[in-house]
């Protein structure tokens, strides 16, 4: 039997009707048509399902979507604003962080929730913070780039 919940997806509020055992990737991707939320692996391992729930990165694989009713959720779609991306956005294009680009979506949000608590973070900060995530086309390398560059850009300002 399906129920009604209610989510705050991307700054607006949803209702969808879920079964009990309806996973979030299934309910962002299939009910919400935010396709930017990858199916990978499924056991929470890979990453490419990555959002924010509460600010915090998770595997939408691995939750219940009846059990984040009433959360706030952020998927890649609701990053850029008015048609600007948002600058790690940005960055992965400029630092050519993006291959394949399945995995982008899932990086992209743990580097957002890692510079939100820690907005100038260490290389090897922000390495663990995308430990999660796997990447079988840029070697990383690119991807930490793109994440120092947006990092540093408030780090080496005028301190007032």
């Amino acid at each position: 039997m399906k129920r009604l919940i209610h989510l705050h997806v991307n700054g607006e509020s949803r209702e969808v009707a879920v079964s009990p055992d309806q996973l979030l990737v299934d309910v962002l991707r299939d009910d919400l048509a935010l396709t930017g939320t990858k199916k990978g692996c499924g056991t929470g391992d890979c990453g490419a399902c990555t959002v924010l729930l509460g600010g915090r990165p998770v595997p939408s694989c691995l939750v219940l979507a009846v059990d984040v009713s009433g959360q706030d959720v952020l998927t890649i779609e609701g990053l850029a604003t008015n048609g600007v991306l948002h600058p790690l956005q940005q960055a992965f294009i400029d630092h050519w962080a993006i291959q394949c680009g399945f995995c982008t979506p899932g990086m992209i949000l743990s580097a957002v929730a890692l510079l939100g608590r820690n907005p100038c973070p260490s290389e090897e900060e922000v390495r663990q913070a995308i430990a999660g995530n796997l990447c079988r086309c840029t070697g990383y390398a690119q991807i930490v780039e793109a994440i120092m560059c947006v990092a540093n850009a408030p780090c080496a300002a005028p301190r007032d």
